[in-house]
């Protein structure tokens, strides 16, 4: 939710450096731009926010916490940054649909991306929606040490 810093609870350091580090890995991994390839670090947080898609990322702990998403992405799951920033990923999924999720994020984890995911979510509400064609890719830091997964969710549909 990266508005202003008055709005956004991430430090803004922070964020700069974890939208570069979403940008470079997107790149590196799939050969594609996440956002404009101009884009400076100062504006790629703004700019990434206000996509007419979503992203959203995990850290690497054991079970891993949601630690960005965009605007589309937080309106998409109907939360808050705060909210969604405390979330454990595996409860973006219904329980039936969590043993395909973690199958998914091992398949991620070992090919570095897939562009070709699908897969049913569920909103705060409990509204249920489709994730079409939805890109997972690895996220590294400057040194290559992995440190969470990502998401562009580009299509959905409510079911």
């Amino acid at each position: 939710m990266p508005r202003g810093s008055s709005e956004h609870p991430a430090d803004a350091r922070w964020l700069q450096r974890h939208v570069a580090r979403l940008r470079e890995s997107y790149r590196r991994l799939t050969g594609r731009d996440l956002i404009a390839v101009a884009t400076g670090a100062a504006d790629a947080p703004a700019l990434l926010d206000a996509a007419p898609f979503g992203v959203l990322s995990h850290g690497s702990e054991a079970d891993p916490v949601f630690n960005y998403a965009n605007r589309c992405a937080l309106d998409l799951f109907g939360m808050d940054w705060a909210a969604f920033t405390r979330m454990p990923s595996r409860l973006s999924a219904q329980a039936d649909e969590r043993a395909q999720r973690a199958s998914l994020l091992a398949r991620v984890a070992d090919a570095g991306f897939v562009d070709d995911y699908s897969g049913v979510r569920i909103a705060a509400d409990g509204r249920r929606f489709l994730i079409e064609q939805a890109t997972i890719w690895n996220v590294s830091d400057e040194g290559g040490k992995p440190v969470g997964q990502a998401a562009r969710i580009g299509r959905w549909r409510d079911l």
